[in-house]
C-alpha cells in the first residue's frame, strides 16, 4: 500500500528529506552568495549596478556596442539605471522563440517627498510617501537606512548610502507608547497608522547665532550638514530618489540554519537566482532572456517597467544586430517563446492558515512554487498559462530532479496578487509563475528557505538549457 501511495500521490515531504552532505553544502553556498549579494543591493538602482558588474565579469556587453551578434554572443542593456535585459544568443534561429524569465528588482519601501524637509517640537523630520503595499505599523520603531541618488542641476549625481556601516547614523519613524495609545490601539489595524505620520525622525540639534535661537535651527543645522557634506540645498531635495529600507542584513534564519531573513526578497530572491544562473550559460539552444525589471509593485508602469516598450526595444536590437529582422518578426518571436515569470509566491504559514487553501498553498522547504494563475477572486486580472505548457515546464523540472510545487495565492474570495505574467503573455508567450515561496511578504523582514533558494537557481538554469 505505501509503494501505491509513493506511485500515485504528489510529494507534500520537505525537500531537505532527500538533501545530502554534497547537495548541503551547496546550498548553503548559494545561499549565502545570495545574502551577501543583498546587503549590498537593497534597492532597484543598487540591483542593477551589482548586476552590471557581475555580467561584465562574466563576458557580458553593452549591447549597443556591438554591430553584429552571433550564437553565443552575451549581450545586456540597461534602461536608466533601474531596470536590465540580459541574452545569450542561441544557436536556433530566434523565429523559434526565445526562453525567457522575467523577474522584478523594486520592493516595497519608503519614497521621500518632493519637498520632505521639516521641523515640528523642537525635532526635523523627512516626509515620507510609501512605495507598493505594506502593513504601515510594521515600519515604526525599525532602524532604516537611506539609499538612492541626489541629482543637481548641473547634472552632477550624488550617491547617497547612510545607515547600513556600523559607524553610520541611522533613522527610524517613532510610534505612541502603550500607556497613551488607547484611542490609537481600538482603530482598525490597517489604520492605526496614517500614511502621513510615516515620517522619519533625522535630528534634534538647532543650529544658533551666539546666544540668540535660529527660527527653525534644527531644519537650518540638518541643512549645513547635508550642505557641507554632499553640497547641495534644499532646493536639490526635489530632484532626488531616496528611498528609505530596513537597516537589517540579510542573515541566517532557525538554530538548524535552514531559512533566510532579510529585506526585499520579493522579488530579490527570484532576481538573483535567475542572474546567477544565467552567469553560468555558456551556450544555449534557444535565445535566453533574462528580465530584472522595476516598478512591479506599482503596477509595472513607467518607462523602467514591463508595461514600457523598452524590454521590446531591446529584443528588435537583438533581431537587427543578427540581420534577419523584417516586419511583423517580433510579434512572431514573442508567439513562440516561453517565459518564467519568476516571482515569489505566499508561502503557507501555520499561524495564518485560515487564509490558505492547504491543498493548494505553497510551503516553504517544498522547493520551487508553481503559480498555473494568479488575480483575485473569479481569476481576475490573472494571467492563466495553458495546460500544455505547465505540462511542458513539469516535464522539464522532472527531467531535472528539481522538487516543485504547484499552488495559488491564499484562498477564493480572500485576497490575490499578480505578477508581470500577463504582459508579456498579451504578446503571445506562453507564461507560468515560478518562483519562492515567502513568509511575511512585503513585510520589513522576509523569510524563505534556503533550500527553496537552491531549487530556484536550478529551475531557472534548466529552464534556459531546454
Amino acid at each position: 500500500m505505501e509503494e501505491l501511495k509513493k506511485k500515485l500521490f504528489r510529494n507534500q515531504t520537505t525537500g531537505w528529506e532527500e538533501v545530502n552532505e554534497e547537495e548541503k553544502k551547496e546550498i548553503n553556498e548559494v545561499s549565502k552568495s545570495y545574502m551577501d549579494f543583498l546587503n549590498k543591493a537593497k534597492t532597484e538602482r543598487e540591483f542593477i549596478k551589482r548586476a552590471k558588474e557581475l555580467a561584465d565579469s562574466n563576458g557580458y556587453k553593452d549591447i549597443m556596442t556591438f554591430e553584429t551578434l552571433k550564437p553565443g554572443d552575451k549581450v545586456y542593456f540597461i534602461n536608466r539605471k533601474k531596470s536590465m535585459y540580459l541574452a545569450i544568443i542561441g544557436e536556433n534561429g530566434v523565429e523559434n522563440g526565445l526562453h525567457i524569465i522575467g523577474s522584478h528588482v523594486d520592493s516595497p519601501r519608503l519614497d521621500l517627498k518632493p519637498n520632505p524637509l521639516y521641523e515640528d517640537g523642537g525635532l526635523a523630520y523627512f516626509k515620507t510617501h510609501y512605495y507598493g503595499g505594506i502593513k504601515k505599523y510594521q515600519w515604526t520603531t525599525i532602524p532604516l537606512s537611506m539609499h538612492g541618488v541626489i541629482v543637481k542641476t548641473n547634472g552632477e549625481t550624488i550617491d547617497i548610502d547612510i545607515g547600513e556601516n556600523e559607524d553610520d547614523p541611522i533613522f527610524t519613524i517613532t510610534d505612541l507608547l502603550p500607556h497613551l495609545a488607547q484611542e490609537q490601539m481600538e482603530k482598525k489595524l490597517k489604520n492605526g497608522i496614517d500614511g502621513e505620520d510615516l515620517s522619519l525622525l533625522i535630528g534634534s540639534i538647532p543650529l544658533k547665532d551666539g546666544d540668540k535661537k535660529v527660527p527653525e535651527g534644527v531644519k537650518l543645522n540638518i541643512l549645513n550638514i547635508l550642505n557641507q557634506k554632499y553640497g547641495i540645498t534644499e532646493q536639490d531635495l526635489t530632484s532626488a530618489e531616496l528611498e528609505l529600507v530596513p537597516a537589517f542584513k540579510a542573515r541566517t534564519l532557525g538554530l538548524d540554519g535552514s531559512m533566510i531573513a532579510a529585506y526585499g526578497q520579493d522579488d530579490k530572491v527570484c532576481s538573483y537566482t535567475s542572474l546567477h544562473a544565467m552567469m553560468e550559460l555558456e551556450h544555449v539552444k534557444n535565445t535566453a532572456v533574462c528580465i530584472l525589471s522595476d516598478k512591479e509593485e506599482i503596477g509595472s508602469i513607467g518607462n523602467t517597467g514591463m508595461e514600457s516598450h523598452m524590454f521590446d526595444f531591446f529584443i528588435s536590437e537583438i533581431l537587427n544586430k543578427l540581420g534577419v529582422n523584417r516586419p511583423n518578426l517580433l510579434d512572431k518571436v514573442f508567439c513562440f517563446s516561453k517565459m518564467l515569470s519568476s516571482d515569489v509566491d505566499a508561502g503557507f504559514d501555520p499561524l495564518y492558515a485560515s487564509v490558505s487553501d492547504k491543498t493548494n498553498a505553497g510551503y516553504i522547504g517544498r522547493g520551487i512554487s508553481l503559480n498555473k494563475y494568479t488575480g483575485s477572486r473569479g481569476k481576475s486580472g490573472a494571467s492563466d498559462a495553458n495546460a500544455e505548457y505547465v505540462a511542458w515546464v513539469r516535464n522539464v523540472l522532472e527531467k531535472h530532479n528539481i522538487r516543485y510545487q504547484v499552488a495559488e495565492l491564499g484562498k477564493v474570495d480572500i485576497g490575490g496578487g499578480g505578477t508581470i505574467a500577463y504582459i508579456i503573455a498579451n504578446k503571445g508567450a506562453d507564461v507560468i509563475d515560478c518562483g519562492v515561496p515567502v513568509l511575511s511578504m512585503h513585510a520589513p523582514y522576509e523569510v524563505t528557505s534556503k533550500f527553496d533558494v537552491y531549487s530556484a537557481y536550478k529551475t531557472y538554469k534548466a529552464f534556459w538549457q531546454e
